[in-house]
């Protein structure tokens, strides 16, 4: 299935001052069929922009793994992709593939640029749950006439729902508005949150896979873009108000987790912490093997960030680092493969995780 079989160490190993660090990975296992379907962003977009949009990145973008472009705004794999390898299950098909999808174990319905609003938008965290209403509804009907090669009534009930969202209805709010102003609007996102889960189980969803936002404060589009001044650097180099504001949305994420796991008991709710993973990767940067974490390995303008918003990654004249491993951002926005390596083990960890439960949870009697 995979070029290579999954090991406990992969991907990428350093040796620091003498000492060799690497990503350790949890072997995962399943006795059924693993079925996901996804929610959310480029964070997690699996190739959605591509198959929806047309929309066609030059190389470097997928050089890393893919050596073309597959569809990820990545020189490689994002953590979806490893979580997927984790479980030995394929990639996920972007739900708007029409050649050649393969469903047998999910959909994703991640698109760049994806919010939670508006509401009606394509392609808002409603839009993506509608899509996935219709696919539910179309595969059950399908598999009940002989189809094969489709998700089941059963596997339905037996699925994975993750959602990744909420970076982009941040980024919208800090760029026009005060702090104060921007953080006001956090409630309404987190409402089309508990909409969408509440909706998926009402359709017989009952186990979900709920990732926070990351440390937007760190990114160096943020950083590159943003008037700052030296009270709102972080002793990391990061923008303190960004990462005030990804906190909150966080807070008021896990509190909604934990909401509903008390109103709703036959229901498992998964919260990962992927603000603080991500963060230390970021603090600790160079025990972990990294350099530049707060530049852009794909980008333009070269040092402090490599970041400029009128020019693409694959823009000609752009500047792209010899060793993206090296790196913890690809293009500025999103992360490159070793850097999202990194934070899928720390998933498959449990150690961020509420409950501490393994990703194969759900695949498990």
């Amino acid at each position: 299935m995979f070029p290579f079989s999954l090991q406990q160490c992969f991907l990428s190993v350093s040796v620091i001052m003498g000492v060799c660090f690497c990503f350790k990975l949890v072997e995962g296992g399943c006795s059924r069929n693993p079925v996901i379907f996804n929610m959310g962003d480029s964070n997690s977009d699996t190739g959605g922009i591509y198959s929806g949009l047309g929309i066609v990145m030059q190389p470097p973008e997928g050089r890393a793994f893919f050596h073309t472009f597959a569809g990820r705004l990545c020189d490689g794999r994002l953590i979806l992709d490893f979580l997927c390898e984790n479980l030995s299950t394929n990639y996920l098909t972007p739900y708007l593939e029409s050649l050649g999808p393969n469903f047998t174990n999910g959909a994703n319905f991640a698109i760049s640029g994806s919010k939670t609003l508006p509401k009606y938008e394509p392609f808002s965290l409603g839009v993506q749950s509608r899509q996935f209403f219709r696919f539910q509804a179309r595969s059950i009907e399908l598999t009940s006439k002989g189809f094969k090669g489709l998700v089941g009534e059963e596997d339905f009930k037996n699925a994975l729902y993750m959602i990744d969202i909420g970076q982009n209805d941040l980024v919208g709010p800090f760029s026009y508005l005060p702090f104060p102003q921007a953080i006001e609007k956090i409630p309404t996102f987190i409402a089309e949150v508990k909409f969408a889960i509440l909706s998926i189980y009402q359709h017989g969803g009952k186990k979900f896979w709920i990732h926070s936002t990351g440390p937007l404060g760190c990114l160096p589009q943020q950083l590159a873009t943003t008037s700052k001044n030296g009270s709102d650097i972080d002793q990391y180099g990061c923008l303190q108000s960004r990462n005030d504001g990804a906190r909150e949305f966080n807070k008021q994420l896990k509190a909604l987790c934990e909401e509903l796991r008390d109103e709703i008991k036959d229901v498992t709710i998964v919260y990962v912490d992927i603000f603080s993973i991500k963060y230390d990767l970021v603090a600790n940067s160079t025990l972990y093997g990294f350099e530049n974490p707060l530049m852009a390995c794909c980008g333009y303008g070269g040092p402090p960030y490599n970041f400029d918003p009128k020019f693409q990654c694959t823009a000609p004249g752009s500047n792209v680092c010899e060793d993206g491993s090296k790196y913890i951002s690809w293009d500025g926005v999103h992360y490159t493969e070793a850097a999202n390596a990194f934070v899928a083990s720390r998933i498959l960890s449990t150690d961020y995780s509420t409950p501490p439960l393994k990703f194969d949870f759900f695949c498990n009697p």
